[in-house]
C-alpha cells in the first residue's frame, strides 16, 4: 500500500525560532515535525512507500518522500529536524554542510489542489477528524486498497471543518471520542494498516 499523509499548519513562523523554545517560538512547528518523524521513521530504516506533504500557509508546501531520503543522514529527533527543517524552509545552508532535507521537494500547490491531484491519480481520500466514522469499521476496506491519503489537517480543525473540504464529500474517520495529537493518530494508522 501506498501511504501519504497531509498536514496543514497556518501558524508556523519560523521568524523568531529558537532552538531553546521550539513550541513557543515557531508556531508550533513542533507538531509538523513530530508528524513527519511519525511517518516515516519505523525501527531503524524509513517506512517503505510512505509520504507527508506538509502545507505550510506562510512558506509553501514540503514533500516529504520516504523513497527519496537517505535514512543515514536524515534528523532523527525533533530538535534536529526542526533546527534543519527551518534551515530548508528558509533555502539556508551551512557554509559545506549539505542540508540533509535537500531531497525535500517544494511546491506552492494548495491543500485542495493537492487532494484533488490525488484522487484524478486513482487515491482513496479520507480525513482524519474526531467527529468522523469509526475506523475500525472502515479498516478492512482501506485495507485493500492500493493508494491512500489521510488528511490530518491542522492544530485548530478549522481546515476540517471548512466548507471547501465538505464539499468534496470524503469519507471523514474518528479514532474515537478522545482528542488525540495528531501524530499519535498517525502511529494508529501505521501500526493497523501498514505491519
Amino acid at each position: 500500500m501506498i501511504t501519504c499523509f497531509f498536514i496543514k499548519s497556518s501558524t508556523v513562523d519560523v521568524s523568531k525560532y529558537t532552538i531553546k523554545d521550539l513550541v513557543g517560538s515557531t508556531g508550533r512547528l513542533d507538531v509538523v515535525v513530530r508528524c513527519i518523524l511519525s511517518v516515516l521513521l519505523k525501527e531503524n530504516e524509513f517506512e517503505k512507500d510512505v509520504q507527508i506533504w506538509t502545507f505550510l500557509d506562510n512558506y509553501g508546501t514540503f514533500i516529504f518522500d520516504s523513497e527519496q531520503l537517505d535514512y543515514r543522514s536524515f534528523p532523527k529527533n525533533e530538535l534536529l529536524l526542526a533546527d534543519w527543517f527551518k534551515k530548508f524552509i528558509e533555502g539556508k545552508d551551512l557554509e559545506n554542510v549539505k542540508n540533509p532535507l535537500n531531497s525535500v521537494k517544494r511546491t506552492e500547490k494548495d491543500i485542495i489542489e493537492a487532494i484533488n491531484d490525488f484522487i484524478k491519480i486513482g487515491y482513496e481520500v479520507y480525513i482524519l477528524s474526531e467527529s468522523g466514522q469509526d475506523f475500525f469499521s472502515y479498516m478492512k476496506e482501506i485495507q485493500t486498497k492500493r493508494k491512500v491519503l489521510f488528511v490530518v489537517g491542522n492544530q485548530t480543525g478549522d481546515f476540517i471543518a471548512s466548507e471547501e473540504l465538505r464539499d468534496m464529500n470524503l469519507p471523514s474517520l474518528s479514532f474515537g471520542a478522545g482528542s488525540y495529537l495528531a501524530s499519535s493518530i498517525i502511529r494508529l494508522i501505521k501500526l493497523y494498516l501498514l505491519t
